[in-house]
């Protein structure tokens, strides 16, 4: 059985329909660090050795939890690149992959990793185009560029204000799929469409556009 997060980065591969002024605009392959650098590392396994180490019995406090003072986020901006869309929480559909909104002007959360603003990467994808719907709320992350300000709201009129540090095109194959959905770590926010080639007899791009951004003071 996958787990949840590796399963789930398989749904970035959805976006589908017909390629549209991508082709004519096609972007820098990268900008600022590296993705995976710029991405929380991945919790160390539990033990070492030639073995794999046995999960840890988790146990619970019998008393009731407090409850999460983190919300859903359920806006997204981006000024300087004309992004402003509604976020939806998403999960993972019944083949395994991550949900995106059927709407390409509207913006996925993978509502099983962490909201904006708490530790991990926070990851919200999109489709970048469609046939009929033509482009779509993640269209322009193609052209983000480190500085760039990405603003998130959340379910209780929070707002979240994040800095670009790294843009980068990346085959999906080849996603450093622990490091996007990691739940842990320094607070990242993570964004994701499609990009590169399209390719007809699979009706999707060949990659990922990926945006990371770190929190501003």
């Amino acid at each position: 059985m996958r787990p949840a997060a590796a399963s789930a980065v398989l749904g970035l591969a959805l976006a589908v329909g017909a390629p549209t002024a991508w082709v004519l605009n096609r972007p820098e392959a990268a900008a600022g660090i590296p993705v995976e650098q710029a991405l929380p590392a991945p919790a160390p396994p539990a033990g070492a050795g030639a073995l794999p180490a046995i999960p840890p019995v988790t146990t619970r406090d019998a008393a009731p939890a407090a409850a999460p003072t983190a919300s859903a986020p359920t806006r997204i901006s981006a000024p300087s690149l004309g992004v402003d869309a509604p976020v939806d929480a998403v999960g993972i559909a019944a083949d395994g992959q991550m949900e995106l909104p059927e709407d390409v002007s509207s913006v996925g959360w993978y509502r099983f990793g962490p909201v904006p603003g708490t530790a991990g990467s926070a990851v919200l994808a999109g489709h970048v185009d469609d046939r009929v719907q033509g482009p779509g709320a993640l269209y322009p992350l193609k052209d983000a560029a480190v500085g760039d300000e990405v603003v998130v709201t959340d379910a209780a009129g929070a707002l979240t204000r994040w800095r670009v540090v790294s843009r980068e095109v990346i085959t999906k194959q080849a996603l450093p799929v622990e490091r996007i959905f990691a739940r842990d770590g320094a607070p990242r926010l993570t964004l994701i469409t499609c990009g590169g080639p399209f390719l007809p007899e699979y009706r999707s791009y060949r990659d990922n556009v990926v945006v990371v951004a770190e929190p501003t003071p």
